[in-house]
């Protein structure tokens, strides 16, 4: 898991506007490394998961590759991550965020059928 030292001024200060050529490639060199260790990391159905996640929340996805190149880098992974890794994963990313988050109420309304034959008197 090379890079992954590289990799950490990457994921901690991504800048959105730069000027120079040289930045634009330098970012693009950036962006296929993480690409390379996420690769590295991920086997191929939790890669495909986490790119159709990317399609639905992009934010979402970062925070997850996020979490997987630190774990990566600290040495907390010591295989690449499966399917059901990341299920598990996204599921404790649910708990915490959910903890913090407001929770919908729903209301639900029951209809009570009264017996309206006796209104209609002939």
């Amino acid at each position: 898991m090379e890079g992954l030292g590289q990799l950490r001024n990457v994921t901690s200060n991504p800048s959105a506007s730069q000027d120079s050529p040289d930045e634009d490639s330098k970012r693009a060199q950036d962006e296929q490394m993480r690409r390379d260790l996420m690769s590295t990391v991920l086997d191929p159905a939790a890669r495909e998961r986490l790119s159709r996640i990317s399609l639905v929340s992009p934010e979402r996805s970062k925070q997850i590759e996020a979490i997987l190149l630190r774990m990566a880098q600290s040495g907390q992974l010591r295989g690449r991550v499966s399917e059901n890794q990341l299920i598990e994963l996204l599921e404790q990313m649910e708990d915490v965020q959910g903890k913090g988050a407001i929770k919908k109420s729903t209301i639900v309304v029951r209809w009570i059928l009264k017996d309206f034959d006796d209104d209609f008197d002939i």
